[in-house]
């Protein structure tokens, strides 16, 4: 198992080089075990990506991303900046659960992050 210290600081690297080559890019949080602070031995790497904009259909959404350069099997979560803003409408329990787990990097903006999402890392 890799060490969460460092699989999280490749997943920091591969947010910035993601940002630079996709300027829609708001944030990049890892989500799941790793932002928790649980991980062990199978756990994948799980992000949230907030794009400015996403006109995408949901099924879409990875198409872009080339996630070769992670350190672990990944799962990527797109929303859009209004689908963020609006998560707790339409789904609150991820909602809730994300503002628990997640450690974000990207513009720290309150606009992004929302009320809902008070996550000292995310603020």
């Amino acid at each position: 198992m890799q060490d969460a210290t460092e699989v999280v600081a490749q997943a920091a690297s591969w947010a910035a080089n993601q940002k630079h080559a996709q300027p829609d890019l708001l944030v990049v949080g890892v989500i799941g075990s790793y932002g928790r602070g649980t991980a062990g031995v199978g756990s994948d790497l799980d992000l949230l990506l907030v794009l400015r904009h996403c006109n995408e259909p949901i099924w879409q959404r990875l198409r872009r991303w080339d996630t070769k350069d992670l350190p672990l099997t990944s799962d990527l979560l797109v929303y859009s900046l209004s689908e963020w803003q609006t998560l707790p409408q339409w789904n609150p329990r991820l909602a809730e659960a994300l503002r628990q787990d997640t450690l974000g990097w990207g513009i720290r903006r309150p606009e992004i992050f929302c009320d809902w999402c008070v996550h000292g890392a995310m603020t």
